[in-house]
């Protein structure tokens, strides 16, 4: 008997393949899952992390505070400044969540509330704040750069979608604004020491990363690199602050006295070439962007260069001792004022016949120096221009600086060495004229100007430190003495340059005044009206050159730049009890030195109290204020141009600007 097979039945066959379809269907389900969840995780797992990251993570650049730049003294020139900047997610603002305890559920806008409140802290209208928390995208800008003691209230206020970062902004003295250059808003330098030594002052900016919380709240994320900010080198100059505010203040007169196109000035330490100041005019508020130009930026110090004129006659001076043994009592013909000259003229001031060489050198005759050049040789004489540094940059290292022109030897003409003789054809900047009288002052050794004293780290430690340099010896001592003994100092004593005398210190040095070159010709009476000299004569310490273009109607230097010079060196002698010091050791005129400590006091009325009170600071008097603290001087206790002692207090009375406009 055989059995039946088991043969399913219709229904069972039917549930079969259902239960089958099912569980197919779960296995692809399951399939497609893990599929999605590899392509998710795998695949497009890193576009999905830094999606997640950037709702709840936020990096936070934190910019290294500048370094600072400091004077020869340590005082401070430029600086970085805390401040406050802040921002708003104006989505988050639009939907704040109400306050818990309310027993109120859901958001609210919060952009009316946050508008009126950084109207009434920051000032500016509520509906400027309204429009930028009404933007529909991107972060809303509430505050830039706000100093930290304004900003405090605010900063204290947590308000979701709303927060604040602290940067830091530049400030400055506001003095040698073209030497120290500028910065831009990323914090770097895009002018002066500023742009030079950007990499040192700009320090190394830090990184943060904050979580962010539904409401806006942040807090450092526990697992994330932070990396704290390190600030930048402090920089040392060699400029002296009160020095440089001496020569921009003498220079701001000039050119507004003599309705000039601009006036450079600048003052060496011969023996070591430091640059004590470094000044021109017109210049600009460096804490105040609207006052720059192009124009007023340019350090015309080492960026223009001119046809120098007279003061160009030390290298014929001293090509002459050295090369013709020339003594100042030797006599010379200067064909009574009138020299021609391969068809053209050179001519002097004055018809001079039969007259010493030193005289020549007083009086500046422009014949006995082409005379004398002529008679050197063209190769020689170019030869000695070339020593004194003409023709190359100094090596100062500052942005922008020219090497002027001198033409070589093969592209000379046959009026290019006579001419040079007194100071055309031949291109130099201020500070190449500086160097090379500071090179005799100093013996005959050219030293390299310096501008940069020190660099430190954020520790004080010292990373970099200029020494004094010599360069090359120019002429031998022997002659560098005679040249100041015997010509430079007769110029000031009894020459051209009398009105560059300074009351207790003997002086040498030279005027120059320069037709200059306009659209190709010198018919234009544009002139370039210069002195350089160096003091005191017995043992040279502090050379100064003022440079004055385009000065009307007086262009003469004896009448325009010597007496600037005077002023300059008496006032900086004044306030300097360093340089009092260092040249009472050295001037035979210790009775007229000492008088330099007493000082003429000021006229004060109509100055606002600050300008007075750094007005009697550079004299070295002091000031007590009697009335209003804020306003103009309308009174004094001691009547101006009274002699008084240093240190002495003058007591001025301040009324308010108020009350200054009813008495006009």
């Amino acid at each position: 008997m055989h059995d039946e097979p088991n043969i399913p039945s219709a229904g069972e066959s039917l549930f079969a393949r259902r239960i089958g379809g099912v569980v197919l269907g779960f296995v692809l389900f399951l399939a497609g899952l893990v599929a999605m969840l590899f392509h998710i995780q795998i695949i497009e797992g890193s576009g999905y992390r830094d999606k997640a990251a950037r709702q709840y993570l936020r990096e936070v650049t934190s910019v290294a505070s500048r370094g600072d730049i400091l004077d020869r003294r340590g005082r401070m020139l430029a600086e970085s400044i805390e401040s406050v900047s802040f921002y708003a997610d104006p989505r988050i603002v639009r939907r704040t969540p109400h306050p818990r305890g309310k027993g109120r559920h859901g958001t609210f806008d919060n952009s009316s509330h946050i508008a009126s409140l950084f109207a009434r802290h920051l000032g500016g209208s509520r509906q400027s704040y309204l429009k930028e928390l009404r933007k529909s995208r991107g972060v809303a800008v509430l505050g830039r750069k706000i100093p930290i003691a304004k900003a405090m209230e605010l900063m204290n206020e947590k308000i979701p979608g709303v927060w604040f970062d602290r940067e830091h902004q530049r400030y400055y003295l506001n003095v040698a604004a073209q030497l120290i250059g500028v910065t831009n808003s990323s914090n770097h330098g895009i002018s002066g020491i500023e742009l030079k030594l950007d990499r040192e002052l700009r320090g190394r900016d830090g990184t943060t990363v904050y979580q962010r919380t539904a409401t806006g709240e942040k807090f450092p994320a526990p697992d994330a690199r932070q990396q704290e900010p390190l600030k930048g080198k402090t920089v040392e100059l060699t400029i002296d602050g009160d020095i440089q505010s001496v020569v921009e203040d003498e220079l701001a007169g000039i050119v507004s006295k003599y309705n000039a196109a601009a006036a450079t000035g600048i003052v060496m330490e011969v023996k070591t070439g430091e640059i004590l100041a470094m000044a021109n005019s017109p210049t600009f508020n460096l804490n105040n962007r609207s006052t720059w130009t192009p124009e007023k930026a340019r350090n015309r110090s080492v960026t223009d260069s001119f046809e120098p004129g007279s003061t160009f006659k030390i290298v014929m001076a001293a090509a002459a001792t050295d090369e013709l043994h020339m003594k100042a009592g030797d006599m010379v013909f200067a064909h009574n004022g009138t020299l021609p000259v391969y068809r053209l003229k050179i001519t002097d001031h004055e018809p001079y016949g039969d007259i010493s060489f030193r005289e020549a050198i007083m009086y500046s005759s422009n014949i006995v120096a082409a005379k004398i050049a002529m008679e050197v040789g063209g190769e020689k004489f170019h030869e000695y221009v070339r020593r004194f540094g003409f023709g190359s940059k100094t090596g100062v290292g500052l942005i922008g600086e020219l090497p002027g022109k001198v033409k070589p030897l093969k592209e000379w003409s046959g009026t290019t060495l006579p001419w040079m003789g007194y100071g055309y054809e031949v291109m130099t900047t201020p500070l190449q004229i500086l160097q090379a009288y500071a090179a005799v002052a100093n013996g005959g050794v050219l030293m390299r100007p310096r501008i940069i004293r020190k660099v430190r780290d954020p520790d004080g430690r010292v990373v970099n430190e200029s020494k004094p340099e010599a360069v090359r010896r120019v002429i031998s001592k022997r002659s560098a003495d005679y040249l100041s003994r015997e010509y430079f100092r007769a110029v000031v004593d009894s020459g051209t340059a009398v009105s560059a005398a300074i009351r207790g210190i003997s002086v040498a040095g030279k005027t120059g005044t320069a037709q200059r070159v306009t659209d190709g010709s010198y018919r234009s009476r544009v002139y370039v009206s210069s002195f350089v000299g160096y003091f005191p004569v017995e043992d040279p310490r502090y050379a100064i050159i003022v440079l004055v273009e385009d000065p009307k109607p007086a262009y003469y230097a004896s009448t325009v730049a010597a007496p600037s010079f005077s002023s300059i060196a008496s006032r900086m002698i004044a306030c300097s009890g360093e340089l009092q010091q260092n040249l009472s050791m050295h001037s035979a005129e210790q009775e007229e030195l000492r008088s330099i400590r007493t000082v003429a006091v000021p006229e004060l009325a109509g100055m606002s109290a600050a300008d007075a009170k750094r007005l009697l600071r550079w004299l070295g008097l002091r000031m007590d204020v009697s009335g209003e603290r804020k306003g103009f001087v309308v009174a004094q206790s001691i009547a101006p141009g009274s002699r008084v002692e240093k240190k002495r207090t003058i007591t001025v009375t301040i009324a308010d600007q108020d009350m200054e406009r009813r008495t006009m």
